[in-house]
């Protein structure tokens, strides 16, 4: 009998060890409007769980998260993941290519393995111009606790969303887009999603609700700053503090000193800040308009509060300047080329980020991406990739493929900017997978860009202003280029990112510029192993939702087969310790 007892215990822990392996995070979202005044004037937000912003999701590597969400909005909802690489997954990345939509009143449960990951992110609803309403939140990702990190342990990990934002809310701002109309400079600034501290009445109104972040003097934080905006690339610097760049989308960096960073649409960076000055005051948090005329812009900053435990008064004087380069258009790009990636530091494994040497590998394919101003096309305004204006389809794109849904999108986007007039189409990037692709993303607007890739970390090699040419590769930084997910293009200049294409799915690639994605400027990026017996890519999730032409497919909402899987795994878990402890008696 002991010998029987031995054995069904080792039978039991193994079980065990099969399902701890990789844990489990649950969160449960309820997304909703609330009524909020972050810069003075009543409106009506997008809440999560009831607070703007929403709540911080905070994992580590190889954890597996699970996010139910409920949507009581009045129209539909879906959540995407920036910066989260969704390996093998493309159903759960939440996007209008990958997803069909979460209706109104119904619940849904994403759930997906943060694979090979760590760093700073967050997520946003990602539909209707949404995000402009608010709906957004922090993403963290923390290393295994086997793998170094290049720096010690900070005091704290401080969370910092900063964005433009306008007292009209989402549908008033979607009514202007549709209508052919520009939004027009924003009303203000953001922090966490609170308004300004009254630096200036005149500027600033009374009533205010401002952000503080307390800190203990001589400590070093680690501040985890994402621009979450619409369209407005930000300048961000805390009065008389150096901040030390670390960590970027998930890529160390070559640690460097910056006394302020552009920080622009859909980017997010981690700075280690010690707090080493008297306290004698408080200290600004500014987070002001770049890449505009700012001047006109100056209500367009957001002013938080730095307060030491010991602080013995308010701050005062001027804020902190930003750069003074408003007619020097070449100083936020060689900053921007400054940052580097560490490459003697180890990532989410504990090989060295530089073990892959992205500059000797060979280019399998090239896409020379151009966006214009604004055109014209069938009597609408629209914005254009290498004169696609894109179409989202009704029915998502691996579940299209999936069911043999025919027509629903073309593998034919030009590989070089079209030559004849614009056209509306579902064009996309027909991408080898297991393919090394060059993209350059030529801005040839009047306006700042970004653009981010879904699925991938890629690598920034080069940008310069003028035309990309062919011998424009001669100045690419082929060793220790940031991989990163979001990238910036200035006005009349290039930026060139090399991807490598072995995460299969269909993949988002667009401008991170609210406004110019709403009307149309992106593709996705389809990359499918050939082989038959494909296991490469994980199939449809159980609680899949059906649309477009599959809209026949859907069933009435009840509890989906993905939640409860994953609960059934915690509580197999607590059988078996269950059934340990009865052994062991």
């Amino acid at each position: 009998m002991d010998s029987f007892k031995i054995l069904l215990l080792l039978f039991f822990v193994n079980l065990g060890f099969c399902f701890a392996a990789d844990p489990y995070s649950f969160y449960n979202f309820e997304v909703s409007y609330i009524t909020a005044s972050p810069l003075g004037v009543p409106q009506q937000v997008i809440a999560i769980n009831g607070k703007f912003p929403g709540p911080t999701i905070n994992v580590t590597t190889n954890e597996n998260l699970v996010v139910n969400v409920r949507n009581k909005l009045d129209e539909e909802l879906l959540l995407h993941w920036s910066g989260i690489q969704q390996r093998r997954v493309s159903w759960q990345d939440g996007l209008a290519g990958t997803n069909c939509p979460i209706p109104p009143r119904w619940n849904w449960t994403y759930e997906f393995q943060v694979k090979d990951q760590i760093g700073s992110f967050f997520y946003f609803p990602s539909l209707h111009f949404q995000r402009a309403s608010g709906g957004f939140g922090s993403f963290i990702v923390n290393p295994r606790s086997v793998i170094p990190v290049p720096f010690s342990t900070p005091e704290g990990d401080i969370t910092i969303a900063i964005g433009d934002w306008y007292t009209r809310n989402h549908t008033a701002l979607r009514k202007a887009l549709d209508d052919g109309k520009d939004l027009g400079m924003p009303d203000g600034v953001l922090i966490n999603g609170k308004g300004p501290y009254q630096y200036n009445k005149t500027l600033v109104p009374d009533g205010i609700d401002f952000e503080t972040i307390t800190v203990h003097p001589g400590k070093t934080y680690r501040l985890r700053v994402s621009n979450v905006g619409i369209s407005t690339s930000l300048n961000f610097r805390i009065q008389g503090h150096n901040l030390v760049l670390a960590e970027s989308e998930g890529s160390y960096t070559v640690q460097q000193n910056y006394t302020s960073l552009d920080i622009h649409v859909g980017q997010s960076y981690s700075f280690l800040v010690t707090m080493d000055q008297n306290a004698s005051s408080d200290y600004y948090i500014v987070a002001s308009a770049r890449i505009v005329n700012e001047t006109i812009w100056r209500r367009v900053t957001g002013v938080g509060i730095l307060h030491y435990t010991n602080s013995k008064g308010k701050a005062k004087g001027h804020l902190p300047p930003g750069p003074q380069d408003e007619f020097d258009k070449t100083f936020s790009m060689n900053q921007a080329r400054s940052i580097r990636w560490n490459v003697s530091a180890s990532g989410a494994r504990p090989n060295p980020q530089g073990s892959f040497k992205y500059g000797s590998i060979n280019v399998t394919d090239v896409y020379v991406l151009r966006n214009m101003p604004p055109v014209k096309i069938k009597g609408k305004r629209r914005t254009t990739l290498s004169g696609v204006s894109f179409v989202n389809p009704s029915t998502p794109i691996r579940l299209a493929d999936k069911h043999k849904v025919k027509g629903v999108y073309k593998l034919d986007f030009p590989k070089r900017p079209l030559t004849g007039p614009p056209r509306a189409s579902t064009s996309i990037i027909n991408g080898t997978y297991r393919g090394f692709m060059e993209v350059i993303l030529q801005n040839n607007d009047t306006k700042m860009q970004s653009y981010h890739m879904s699925g991938y970390a890629f690598f920034a090699v080069g940008m310069d202003y003028g035309e990309w040419t062919e011998n424009s590769r001669g100045t690419y930084n082929k060793w220790d280029g940031i991989a990163r997910s979001t990238i910036q293009v200035y006005p009349g200049a290039w930026s060139a990112i090399l991807i490598s294409l072995d995460n299969p799915g269909a993949w988002n690639l667009r401008t991170e510029n609210l406004d110019s994605w709403y009307l149309g400027q992106e593709t996705y990026v389809r990359v499918v192993n050939p082989d038959e017996n494909n296991k490469t890519e994980f199939g449809a999730p159980a609680n899949v939702l059906y649309c477009g032409a599959l809209k026949k497919l859907q069933k009435p909402q009840k509890i989906s087969s993905s939640s409860s899987r994953s609960v059934g795994f915690t509580n197999i878990s607590m059988v078996v310790m269950a059934l340990v402890m009865m052994l062991l008696r």
